[in-house]
């Protein structure tokens, strides 16, 4: 056969045959010789892991409809804001749900034009209400506004300006405005604009709760399978790294005994995640795997190091220069997925021993991939071009 080039597949694969077909599909679009590693079986048994994860809160019955679930609170809500949309870590959302400032210039321009428009040309007793003492007594209720103070955008800005217009000119068809203005009177303008306002903020933080659950029950279904089976399967392979390795030698001494034993007859590997790990701990090792030409995606071998040195021929990192890679790895190019969270660059920490650097290549993210882009690489055209223009040379 042509010369192999063994593919290690990472994290979460539970499936030998599923794991084959995938790398076929992989040959039949490079034309090469791939030969599937699978060390699955030797991975984390992630079957009762949701035990683990915490309960979405339970559902209730509004007797209207089916079950359905109760949205997150407040407090939820503003950690789900937080974590995705927060300016920076020392101005939380949360704080600025407390700021004192005016209402948004689109919401005042929009009310002002909105009782504008309704002029009668009569202010004062039997009028309308100046616009600049309604702005003032919203200015007043604004700081109670909780959830509108979340609000940018200026389409909705202007839909709730208009709105507490139209509350206030409603108002006043019904009652005179002198006994609108009276202090302490409950058809005061004040206490109208606070029952409005509270209105519309409700109705603002039902949207904004229903949002931040839809966000985070999104978040969990595609990066919750996922990172847990990723951090189950490191766990093992920390603990089980010798037994792994042997699976990984065994195979390629299957298909060609001696390839890798020495620098005369040096493999060729691909990797996905954890699996680039396992190939440079294995490139590097004391007894290395000697490897002439490795390619890796989604890939954690620089972030390993730094966190915790990898032994065998690697020093750690010291801070000042990249770490020095041993002849047994002689050229290695790594892609990476922009959305991928568990992808890594290597070329910053390490140094092929010609003294240059692994090749970083970024991959254009696709609106297929979705969420959880860390499986999406064995999909995309961009991988099969990289897996043939890495070994197509020989």
């Amino acid at each position: 056969m042509d010369e192999p080039v063994f593919v290690i597949h990472g994290v979460g694969n539970r499936d030998e045959a599923d794991f084959a077909r995938t790398v076929a599909g992989l040959r039949t679009a490079t034309g090469l010789a791939l030969v599937p590693v699978y060390w699955g079986d030797l991975g984390a048994d992630d079957r009762f892991v949701d035990l683990a994860l915490p309960r979405q809160r339970p559902a209730r019955d509004t007797g209207l409809r089916d079950v359905e679930e109760v949205p997150p609170d407040a407090e939820e809500s503003m950690a789900v804001l937080e974590s995705l949309f927060g300016p920076s870590a020392s101005t939380p959302v949360s704080a600025l749900l407390r700021d004192e400032g005016e209402p948004p210039a689109a919401l005042a321009d929009a009310l002002r034009a909105a009782m504008g428009a309704a002029d009668d040309g009569l202010r004062g007793p039997g009028g309308h209400p100046d616009p600049d003492d309604v702005l003032a007594a919203l200015a007043e209720l604004w700081p109670t506004a909780r959830w509108l103070a979340l609000v940018d955008d200026p389409g909705l800005l202007r839909a709730t300006g208009t709105a507490l217009a139209a509350a206030v000119l409603e108002e006043g068809t019904d009652d005179s405005w002198a006994g609108l203005r009276g202090p302490g009177d409950d058809k005061g303008l004040r206490p109208l604009l606070r029952r409005r306002l509270h209105d519309l903020d409700r109705v603002a933080g039902a949207a904004v709760q229903a949002v931040a659950g839809r966000v985070n029950h999104q978040l969990r279904a595609h990066y919750g399978p996922g990172a847990t089976r990723f951090l189950g399967d490191v766990l093992v392979y920390q603990r089980h790294r010798a037994a792994i390795h042997a699976r990984v030698r065994e195979r390629i001494d299957a298909v060609a005994p001696g390839l890798g034993r020495d620098p005369e007859h040096p493999v060729r590997v691909a990797a996905h995640s954890l699996g680039g790990v396992i190939a440079v701990d294995m490139a590097t090792a004391a007894d290395p795997l000697w490897t002439s030409s490795l390619l890796t995606f989604g890939s954690q071998p620089a972030y390993f190091h730094l966190c915790d040195p990898r032994g065998g021929q690697l020093p750690p990192y010291a801070g000042e220069e990249p770490v020095p890679l041993p002849r047994s790895l002689a050229r290695w190019t790594n892609l990476w997925q922009p959305l991928d969270a568990l992808a890594f660059a290597a070329s910053r920490v390490f140094r092929l021993a010609d003294g240059t650097p692994p090749v970083d290549v970024p991959l254009p993210h696709t609106a297929s991939a979705g969420l959880w882009t860390h499986s999406a690489y064995w999909r995309l055209p961009e991988v099969a071009d990289a897996v043939r223009g890495t070994f197509a040379a020989g």
